[in-house]
């Protein structure tokens, strides 16, 4: 199986830049994984395809304002940090640009020394552990100095943070947005929850490693980055119950998804858990735990389409790729999305 066999042509200007006003008003693509068959509707639409019992599974990860930009502190050079992931108390996994400024020993300094970082070392993949200085909380800095960390491919500055935060977002940690649960709003989710389908919350901190390119042309000599998580064992439960009596699982987002397949057994079980996980999931792979999945249109060649083909299928999912292609779909993190059932 090729990196390439899952690539497809997208024109550039379908690239959502800016989110909606409203949040449910992204159109919505219906995708049965059995038959290819196709339907578009808008995002509100999604209690037409909800039943009584059917337990929805969201992400409540927060996105954390992980860009930090600073300046060497000897020569004044401009250098940029992400936070990745906090591996001790102040002591961070980050990627820096340009990486050739941020050696070990280099000291980058931040909001006129609010914050300072100081690189200890190279890790793999290229990523720095960094050490940082502060008075007060490093939350607070954090809040102060930091951006939020959009991909690449969105050049328009976000006026709204919250607007890269699902409304249900609680918990921080991640470097970038579970996307999928953006489209959804307050009254939305009530609206779900009043016909009868059960709400299970799972958290996951998003880490870049996900969306890094696969550099492999085997797809199976991808490896996948760690991502914590935990699964709370009332979710477990909801989530169990659900199944037992007949409901669907459908998870909200790759993530969801990921986490769940993650803690459930051969089967069909979910336990609670939590810990790190590197699940890479592509065609071939035998779904435990999700009977459908709620999702955005995802980069060609990543491993978030090989997940969404793994479910419903390489050929009907490219497939689908054209038609939202063909019908000017808004694609990635702020753009439409789909829903395979």
């Amino acid at each position: 199986m090729k990196t390439s066999d899952f690539y497809y042509d997208l024109p550039e200007e379908l690239i959502a830049q800016t989110p909606l006003s409203d949040r449910a008003s992204s159109r919505l693509m219906v995708l049965d994984k059995h038959s290819g068959a196709i339907a578009h509707r808008h995002f509100r639409n999604i209690v037409e395809y909800l039943h009584p019992g059917d337990c929805l599974v969201i992400n409540d990860t927060r996105v954390m304002p992980a860009r930090l930009i600073g300046a060497r502190e000897d020569t004044g050079t401009k250098v940029e940090f992400l936070l990745l992931k906090r591996k001790e108390k102040d002591i961070w996994e980050v990627l820096t640009y340009p990486g050739k400024k941020a050696r070990p020993g280099h000291r980058v300094v931040f909001g006129e020394g609010k914050l300072v970082g100081e690189v200890l070392d190279v890790i793999e993949g290229g990523s720095r552990l960094v050490r940082f200085s502060y008075d007060g909380l490093f939350e607070n800095v954090l809040d102060e100095l930091g951006e939020m960390p959009l991909p690449p491919y969105i050049h328009e500055k976000l006026t709204d943070k919250e607007r890269y935060q699902t409304v249900y977002a609680k918990y921080v940690g991640s470097a970038a947005a579970p996307t999928a649960g953006l489209h959804f709003t307050p009254e939305l989710l009530q609206k779900v929850q009043d016909m009868g389908v059960i709400l299970a919350h799972v958290t996951l901190h998003v880490g870049l490693g996900t969306f890094r390119p696969v550099k492999v042309d085997d797809v199976t000599k991808h490896e996948m980055h760690s991502e914590f998580f935990v699964v709370e064992e009332e979710e477990a439960k909801k989530i169990n119950d659900a199944r037992k009596n007949g409901g669907r699982i459908i998870a909200v987002g790759t993530t969801s998804t990921r986490t769940l397949e993650s803690v459930t057994d051969e089967a069909g079980i979910v336990h609670a858990k939590s810990g790190e996980t590197k699940i890479f999931i592509y065609p071939g792979y035998q779904f435990h735990a999700i009977d459908g999945l709620i999702t955005n249109f995802h980069l060609p060649e990543s491993t978030l389409i090989m997940l969404v083909s793994a479910l419903a299928g390489k050929d009907h999912v490219l497939h689908a790729y054209e038609e939202a292609v063909k019908e000017r779909y808004r694609f990635f993190s702020f753009g439409d999305a789909m829903f395979i059932r």
